[in-house]
C-alpha cells in the first residue's frame, strides 16, 4: 500500500513541476529569440492623414498596400530589411527591385510581446526617414512574429478636406504583418 502512494506522490511531483516548467515557459522571451532572417508578408491601407490630435483626415479612396520581406534579426535588438511593395498596384516609391536601404530595432518583453521600428535610409525609392513602428506578438516558440503599424511617418500628401502633411507627418495606416523563421536560409 506504501508503495502505491510513494508512486502515485512521485507522479504527482513530476506532473507539478511539469506544468511550473510550462507556467515558466510561458514568459521566456528575449532580444535573443528573435535572432537569424524571417520572412514577412503584409497587407493593409493606408486610409488618410493624422492630424496634430491624431484625428484621422481620409482620403477619398484608402490605398492598399502588400508587402514581402526579408529581415535579419541580430538577437540585441538591431536588424536589417529588404522588402518589395505596392501601392494600389503600383511598385512602392517607383521600386523596380526589392530595397535594402532599411535598418530597424526592437524591444521584445518575457511575454513575448515588443516592438519593432523600421527606418528607411538614404539610397533606396522610399524617402529617408520614412519610419514605421509596429507591435508585436512572438508565437511558436520563437518561429512566428505577428505585428500590426502602430505609428506610420510618410513622405507628404493631403486629403480632400484639405489637410496638408509636410514631409514627417503622421499616416493613418492600418496593415498587419506576419514573419515567420527561415529555417534553411541561404541553401538551395
Amino acid at each position: 500500500m506504501k508503495i502505491k502512494h510513494l508512486v502515485a506522490l512521485s507522479a504527482t511531483a513530476v506532473a507539478l513541476l511539469s506544468l511550473s516548467g510550462a507556467a515558466q515557459a510561458e514568459n521566456h522571451c528575449s532580444k535573443e529569440t528573435l535572432k537569424g532572417a524571417y520572412g514577412f508578408t503584409g497587407h493593409g491601407q493606408i486610409l488618410g492623414l493624422l492630424d496634430s490630435n491624431n484625428a484621422l483626415h481620409p482620403f477619398a479612396s484608402p490605398l492598399t498596400l502588400d508587402d514581402v520581406a526579408l529581415i535579419k534579426f541580430d538577437g540585441r535588438g538591431n536588424y536589417s530589411r529588404t522588402d518589395y511593395g505596392v501601392i494600389n498596384g503600383l511598385p512602392k516609391g517607383g521600386q523596380t527591385t526589392f530595397n535594402p536601404y532599411q535598418t530597424g530595432t526592437y524591444t521584445v518583453n518575457s511575454d513575448c510581446t515588443g516592438t519593432m521600428s523600421v527606418i528607411y535610409t538614404a539610397g533606396g525609392p522610399v524617402p529617408a526617414g520614412t519610419e514605421t513602428d509596429l507591435q508585436i506578438v512572438i508565437a511558436q516558440d520563437g518561429t512566428l512574429i505577428e505585428s500590426v503599424v502602430s505609428r506610420a511617418i510618410g513622405t507628404g500628401g493631403s486629403t480632400p478636406d484639405g489637410i496638408m502633411c509636410p514631409p514627417n507627418c503622421q499616416q493613418g495606416v492600418q496593415e498587419q504583418f506576419e514573419g515567420k523563421k527561415v529555417e534553411v536560409y541561404g541553401f538551395r
